[in-house]
């Protein structure tokens, strides 16, 4: 007998229904536990989970719900001397809360509310000579890193600024034989590197680098019986897949490879209907970041009551339109 495929089993009791009123009302209500354990304890996520959660309910459609006084004042207050964002007031910068604060601000419209020059300088100092990037000014490279520094000086009006040849020969250069990417040189395929990947190339318009038929090929076969999506082999399905796979297929053009109305079960199969808010499987905790990507893939599954997301950037598709930022074509067969 051969080795039973790693799944869940969806309760015939799950969700079977949409609950956007209810994660929006999550959402909202998220940020003003300000003295609650869970709240505390993640300072060290804090402008990530601000991203999460402000791209949701913007998804949503019910951004206004926010005070936006409140949110570029905390985004501005976490710039630091040397230009970068960190996660929380007092903390060091990090290319992933910089590029979270600058989607942040890009949702509202701020971005001049901080030192763009001074950021700019910044990302562009993490670039390595073999066109890798930084995380921080402890050395780590990752191929995630590569599409927060690109991504962020895009969305600025600066990837003039950088090294496009370097950093795409770089990426290039974490390509497998599978047609997909890791985070380094030699490291095996992740969705969630692939994504990075994959978007990073949409971004500089070198994506016809990319096997679309291979990669497509590895990322459906990432769908398991429940429907539900994992991120490598082996693993189990979790709703943040249900972005980093799709929104990956999207922009190869292959997203009518997947089984949507399997993965769509899935998806509602992880709402809480008490409390609102997705969580990775069915009956486990909610979160503000599975709740972005579950909506996040349901939109790209084309559930209209919520709004188009884009698929390289994960934030409304309005938004990035007016920016003209679209290099690629969404196969949305």
């Amino acid at each position: 007998m051969g080795t039973p495929v790693k799944d869940v089993i969806l309760p015939d009791n799950a969700p079977k229904e949409l609950l956007l009123q209810k994660h929006a009302d999550y959402i909202a209500a998220y940020g003003n536990k300000k003295d609650d354990y869970e709240y505390i304890i993640t300072e060290y996520l804090r402008m990530n989970g601000m991203y999460w959660g402000l791209t949701a309910i913007a998804l949503a459609n019910q951004l206004d719900r926010m005070d936006r006084t409140e949110v570029i004042s905390f985004v501005k207050a976490c710039q630091t001397e040397c230009g970068g964002m960190s996660c929380s007031i007092g903390h060091d910068p990090h290319i992933l809360s910089t590029l979270s604060a600058v989607q942040i601000l890009t949702l509202y419209d701020a971005v001049d509310e901080i030192d763009i020059d001074n950021l700019v300088k910044w990302v562009v100092s993490m670039q390595q000579e073999d066109g890798s990037f930084y995380g921080d000014k402890w050395g780590e490279v990752d191929t995630r890193f590569s599409f927060c520094a690109t991504a962020c000086l895009t969305l600025l009006g600066r990837q003039d600024a950088m090294n496009v040849d370097k950093a795409v020969e770089f990426v290039l250069s974490c390509m497998n034989f599978d047609g997909g990417f890791g985070c380094r040189p030699g490291s095996e395929s992740h969705s969630g590197q692939i994504y990075c990947c994959v978007g990073f190339l949409a971004i500089t318009g070198h994506l016809h680098n990319v096997d679309a038929d291979r990669l497509g090929w590895w990322l459906c076969e990432r769908q398991l019986p429940s429907g539900g999506l994992n991120g490598r082999p082996e693993k189990l399905p979790d709703v943040c897949y249900s972005w980093w796979v799709l929104a990956s297929m999207a922009i190869i053009g292959r997203l009518h490879w997947i089984d949507k109305e399997k993965l769509r079960r899935f998806i509602l199969a992880c709402q809480d209907e008490e409390t609102g808010g997705f969580a990775d499987r069915p009956g486990d905790m909610v979160d503000p970041f599975h709740t972005l990507f579950g909506l996040a893939g349901l939109s790209l599954l084309g559930d209209k009551s919520v709004l188009p997301v884009n698929p390289v950037y994960c934030m409304p598709e309005d938004v990035i339109r007016k920016l003209s930022l679209n290099n690629y074509e969404v196969d949305e067969r």
